[in-house]
This record gives C-alpha cells, structure tokens and sequence, in this order.
C-alpha cells in the first residue's frame, strides 16, 4: 500500500511538472498583460508584476485607425459563427450521403475527399486567390466563409465514421415508414450523431478563431479584420511597440476559446471514440 501511494505522488507530481511547463507561456503572456511595458522584457523571467498595470487593457481595447477591439472581435465572431454552421451542416450532409446512400462512383468520390485531406494548404493558396479575385470577393468575408458551405474533409470523415456505427436496420425500418432520406438524416441519424456534430463545431471554431492566412489575404479594409489579424498590427516597425496592449488582447482572445473547450470538453472524446450508440 505505501508503494501504491508513492507511485501515485510521483505519477501526479510528473503529470503536474508536465503541465505547468505546457501552461506556462499562457500564464507568462497573462502575467505580462499586468505589467507595465517598460518591464515586460526586462523582468522576463518573473511572473509577478511590481504593480498591476490594469490600463494595458484599456489601450489595448482602444485598438488603432478608429477601431476599437470590439469590432475585431465582432468581425472574429462573424466569421467564425458562419464558416462553423456552414462547415458542420455541409459536411454531416456529404458524410450521410458517403455512408449511407448508395450512388455510382461513391469510392472515387470518397478516395478524392481522403486525398484533399492530404492536400497541403500552400498548394491551393494562389488558385484559390485568382479564382476569388476574379469573383469581386477581396476585401469582404465571403473567401473564407463560403467554401466552408462545400464541406470540410476532416469532418466529412469523422462524421462517417460515426455514422457507419449506427446499424442500417433503423434505415430500413423508417423507410418502411415512408420515410424520406432527408427525414432520415434530420430525425434519426442527426440526434444519435450529436457527439460528432459538436466535435466538428468545436474544432470549426478552434482553427476559424485562430485563423491569420485567410485573413490576412483577403481582407484588406481594418474594419474587417478578425482579432487574429488585428493582434499582428500592434507590432509596428515605425513606432514604439505596445507590448502591453498587445499581451491585453491576446489574454482576452484567449477566453472565447477557454470557455467553449471546458464546456464541450466532454464530447471532443465522445466524437472521436466514434461510438454512436451505447448499449
């Protein structure tokens, strides 16, 4: 017994160090956001400020060309809110067609979404710039929030993989019912897929918020800019840097994303185990 509870305080002093040391920038750029700029760098390695610098927080959120953060996070809302409903909606669609419906070539189709999956980003970057260009899209949302209403690889695959551990045998019995396919989808497969469905929206927002290609390509206007790209202009080679406001902002950037995952935590694991029904 007292070997047993040994091995446990090492296993959890172990686990602790671990994740100290993965917390720590985050704990750093929080503690930095109190400090005053002139002692952010200087006092590096220290966590504790010599006095709390709360005004960080307000010029930081005053942000720069006449527009406070509040319009960045409003445009990050945007952006992530829509591209999250069209990508999860898109992609549950195309992964029930995959996984359930029966149509000419579906292998082909199927082997070409997996290969789009592997498909580097750099790759698309400059096609996908002249085709939007020729569309009139530049300098609005609309190039990074329309493809992902054609679906998402990703989740396209995740959401197969969940649907396809729900026996066909309640297909059957609800078109017997005179079911459609849609009605399907939207009454029976949608709510025993919920796991996965929120997994998808989890993720969705996670790689939207972060997002700074995209943006910085195609919108050009600072109105429009998210917080991911906004946070990048502190940084001005011309002037005095402001640290400070900087370290604000991306500590308050942070709370969107710390919510949301302690929230929905528990079905990150629920959607990847691909269990679609218990029992």
């Amino acid at each position: 017994m007292p070997l047993r509870k040994n091995n446990a305080w090492i296993y959890h002093l172990i686990v602790g160090a671990l994740a100290f040391i993965m917390l720590y920038p985050i704990i750093w750029l929080a503690a930095s956001s109190l400090k005053p700029n002139s002692e952010i760098f200087s006092t590096a390695y220290s966590l504790i400020p010599s006095r709390l610098e709360f005004n960080n927080y307000v010029t930081g959120w005053k942000g720069f060309a006449g527009n406070t953060f509040g319009t960045f996070f409003k445009n990050s809302f945007i952006i992530v809110i829509f591209a999250t409903i069209g990508a999860v909606l898109s992609s549950s669609l195309v992964a029930y067609g995959l996984a359930r419906i029966p149509f000419k070539g579906k292998s082909f189709w199927f082997a070409c979404v997996m290969m789009t999956l592997m498909l580097p980003h750099d790759v698309t970057v400059i096609p996908q710039y002249v085709m939007f260009a020729k569309l009139g899209w530049l300098s609005s949302f609309k190039p990074i929030i329309v493809p992902s209403f054609f679906g998402m690889p990703f989740f396209i695959f995740l959401i197969m993989q969940f649907i396809r551990t729900i026996p066909q045998e309640m297909d059957e019995a609800a078109k017997m019912d005179g079911c459609s396919k849609y009605t399907i989808f939207f009454r029976i497969i949608v709510p025993l897929i919920v796991p996965a469905l929120v997994t998808a929206t989890i993720f969705s927002f996670y790689w939207r918020w972060d997002d700074f290609i995209n943006p910085l390509l195609y919108l050009n206007k600072p109105t429009l800019y998210p917080v991911s790209l906004a946070l990048k202009l502190f940084l001005d080679g011309d002037s005095l840097n402001n640290w400070g406001g900087m370290f604000a902002m991306s500590t308050l950037s942070l709370v969107p994303i710390v919510v949301i995952f302690f929230i929905f935590q528990k079905y990150i694991v629920e959607g990847i185990s691909t269990s679609g029904l218990k029992g």
